[in-house]
């Protein structure tokens, strides 16, 4: 059971965060109804992506055993067979999807269908398109981040769609990075993943500084064009948060190039001083979707 458990991969469901993202902004996460919902579709994606995890460790066990960290993973040191893997994704699988059809609405289920084809894809052979690779990796947060809205209906805005996939977009180029940085050999490289033999260093520094960029950038026209219809928090006031954001993406970077880390889920999961810059945003970011409920119980209202 451990083994399976392995598989599924529980440490990566902190990416399916992103889908409490739009029921919290909208001042429906404290709401029971929708607080369930965004819940029942948190666990759907987990199961989802679980999921594809099984199905891509069944497709890439052979070079996974030429990876210094994935070569311990079940499949390819061989302690649960392929049928096995890919019967354990299939019912993973349906019990995600069918959450949603039982339990939310049909937009939420046609989101989870249309991330469980795009990442089956990703295992099938898109992963070897250079660039195209992390592409659908951000595609993936952003269907997250709408998913969730989905579910408790929120309407998105579109320049947190576009914050959600620039900020993806570079950490997936900074994933590339960390593979680049702990493999060190392009030879190796190669055998574990195929694009990384045509992933350089240089490149992947000029992708995650221009990525970085426009991360920023789509964060300031987030916190500073209007939305239709307007948020229920005053959305500018976002914009004091810019110093811990711009520390926060430039840490992730050099850590990023350090050897140190396999992939964003070591950083976040790692790095004191990251998990405290992402705490005091949190805190911060909180306060100001908040400010009203803050002013009304300390009577500064």
């Amino acid at each position: 059971m451990r083994d399976y458990l392995l598989l599924m991969r529980p440490q990566e469901w902190i990416k399916n965060l992103v889908v409490f993202a739009g029921p919290l902004l909208g001042y429906r996460l404290f709401q029971f109804p929708a607080a369930w919902e965004a819940a029942v579709c948190f666990a759907a994606f987990c199961l989802v992506a679980s999921a594809s995890y099984a199905l891509n460790d069944v497709m890439d066990r052979e070079a996974d055993a030429h990876h210094p960290a994935k070569r311990r993973r079940p499949v390819a040191r061989g302690a649960v067979s392929p049928a096995a893997a890919a019967g354990l994704a299939m019912v993973l699988v349906a019990l995600g999807i069918g959450l949603t059809i039982w339990l939310l609405n049909p937009n939420v289920t046609a989101l989870v269908s249309v991330y469980f084809l795009l990442i089956l894809g990703y295992s099938s052979g898109l992963k070897r398109r250079i660039i195209l690779d992390v592409i659908i990796i951000a595609t993936g947060f952003v269907l997250r981040a709408w998913a969730g809205a989905e579910a408790v209906g929120v309407v998105t805005s579109e320049w947190l769609i576009a914050c959600t996939f620039t900020i993806c977009l570079f950490m997936g180029f900074g994933k590339r990075r960390c593979e680049i940085a702990v493999l060190g050999e392009t030879e190796q490289a190669r055998e574990h993943r195929a694009t990384l033999a045509r992933y350089t260093p240089e490149l992947l520094n000029n992708l995650t500084s221009v990525s970085a960029a426009i991360a920023v950038v789509t964060f300031l026209l987030y916190t500073i064009e209007p939305s239709y219809p307007p948020p229920p928090f005053p959305k500018k006031h976002l914009l004091y948060t810019l110093p811990l954001v711009v520390y926060g993406v430039f840490r992730f970077a050099m850590l990023a190039q350090s050897g140190r880390f396999t992939g964003p889920t070591a950083i976040f999961l790692k790095d004191r001083a990251f998990q405290a810059i992402i705490l005091l945003w949190g805190i911060v970011a909180a306060g100001i979707v908040f400010e009203d409920r803050v002013r009304e119980w300390t009577g500064l209202g």
